[in-house]
């Protein structure tokens, strides 16, 4: 179905029964690919780690290791691109607004094009800095420099991918998300082993093979992309691209969501610089366990990201049943997967723990700390779900000061807690952070509906 189609289709709905009946089978279907697609995100940097780790020297596995890592924190700081453009293409998706659709992408990506071309001139100071922090030899230092060198010349085309993913969510062909996260996998995994086993390139053709899987992805993202705007038959012009007020709209949406992400970095590297006062083997206890949040992020992400489309398409066509009945059923699901988490943490969490280290004294304190993630799930259900509500209803103004408010909860309380309480101290402040989110975007939560109109839910099934 072309998106012309959808579109029409998708409209028709809202005027008359907000979202099909089949409420529940339609979030799955717009999750359950998020889901998969989020699954194969860790697989870039593992495949790099794997081929590296079976060259002579280590100090290869270490510099791949560190230049990764680089690459992973400068691009996921722009993860606001991903988000800010799901929220304003859902919302010109609801009301059918063809300009604005497109305009939804070509303006962001636009952004992301100049903040690569920044990133290509500001290489040299980053990677010395950031190997500054590291303070590894100088073999890895070299290494890794070698490796960020090449990686960070896909970066137009990495942040221009974040704007895409975001597109396509906004107009509910998430399947077309897990078509390009595969599709940059395979190639990467074929590339590593050809430049790597084959032709002996070493970290360069590590960085080499995944720059090429990254630009070749955000290709066919682009092409797909023209696919499907071809149908819409509606001529833009550089006066739409460059609308001062629109261009104003998205720099404040993607500065509050950069503000929120920023902040929710900084309190899980904090929490992890806490964990280094109790020594190596805390350490490595909170490494093992923050793995256990990772994978939770897989599936509470998918619907907090669907929930980003359904609520943007319904708040802008003013549809009081679409909205109440989207947040309904990704709530009811979003509270399964987190129980399900919770009940699968319980059951095969040692074992999971067993996987992930075989050393002793690791082993038999995560077991030890393991109950904290058999109930981290259940709390943080509320901030991830909430997130993909207010990001659909553009709200980003509200996730920005909720997430000040928390991460001065837990800044104001952390110390004091691991003082009192040692290593249970420091979850019992993580846990006040991830409440304080989920609390002050449910005092918002109300506003969002105000000004709605339709039925009410009850009215519908």
């Amino acid at each position: 179905m072309d998106l012309s189609i959808l579109m029409k289709n998708t409209n028709k709905a809202d005027r008359t029964a907000g979202i099909p009946k089949n409420s529940h089978r339609r979030v799955l279907q717009l999750a359950i690919p998020i889901i998969l697609a989020n699954l194969t995100t860790p697989i870039l940097g593992a495949v790099d780690t794997a081929v590296m780790g079976h060259l002579a020297s280590p100090s290869y596995l270490a510099a791949v290791s560190i230049g990764a890592i680089i690459i992973q924190f400068i691009f996921w700081g722009f993860g606001f691109l991903r988000m800010g453009t799901t929220g304003l293409t859902a919302q010109a998706f609801g009301i059918n607004d063809k300009v604005e659709l497109q305009m939804n992408f070509l303006r962001p990506a636009l952004f992301a094009v100049i903040m690569g071309f920044i990133l290509w001139i500001l290489q040299i100071p980053i990677i010395n800095f950031a190997l500054y922090l590291f303070e590894a030899s100088h073999t890895v230092e070299t290494l890794a420099s070698n490796y960020f060198e090449i990686r960070i010349w896909s970066a137009p085309a990495v942040l221009i991918n974040y704007c895409l993913i975001g597109w396509f969510i906004g107009i509910q062909k998430t399947k077309i998300t897990l078509l390009l996260h595969a599709w940059m996998n395979i190639i990467n995994i074929i590339l590593d082993l050809v430049f790597v086993i084959g032709f002996e390139y070493g970290i360069v053709g590590v960085a080499i093979a995944t720059v090429i899987a990254e630009v070749s992805t955000t290709m066919i993202g682009i092409f797909l992309f023209r696919r499907e705007i071809r149908n819409l038959r509606c001529k833009i012009s550089i006066l739409d691209l460059l609308n001062l007020s629109k261009i104003k709209k998205l720099l404040e949406n993607n500065l509050n969501i950069f503000i929120r992400t920023f902040c929710l970095i900084f309190a899980f590297a904090y929490f992890t610089s806490v964990a280094t006062k109790f020594g190596s083997t805390i350490l490595a206890v909170n490494a093992v366990l923050f793995q256990f949040i990772h994978f939770l992020s897989f599936g509470l992400d998918g619907f907090a990201q669907t929930a980003e489309t359904l609520v943007g398409s319904a708040l802008s066509a003013k549809n009081r049943i679409a909205y109440k009945l989207a947040v309904k059923t990704v709530t009811q699901w979003s509270i399964i997967i987190g129980f399900l988490y919770s009940i699968i943490y319980y059951f095969l969490g040692p074992i999971l723990i067993d996987l992930l280290t075989d050393l002793p004294e690791v082993r038999s304190l995560s077991k030890e700390f393991l109950i904290w993630m058999i109930f981290f799930p259940i709390v943080a259900v509320w901030p991830y779900l909430l997130d993909g509500i207010f990001i659909g209803a553009m709200r980003s103004t509200d996730m920005r000061n909720g997430m000040l408010f928390s991460l001065a909860i837990f800044l104001g309380s952390i110390n004091f807690l691991v003082e009192n309480y040692g290593y249970n101290g420091s979850w019992v402040a993580l846990y006040l952070f991830m409440l304080s989110r989920g609390i002050t975007l449910m005092i918002k939560y109300p506003q969002i509906s105000k000004n709605l109109k339709v039925v009410p839910i009850s009215n519908t099934d």
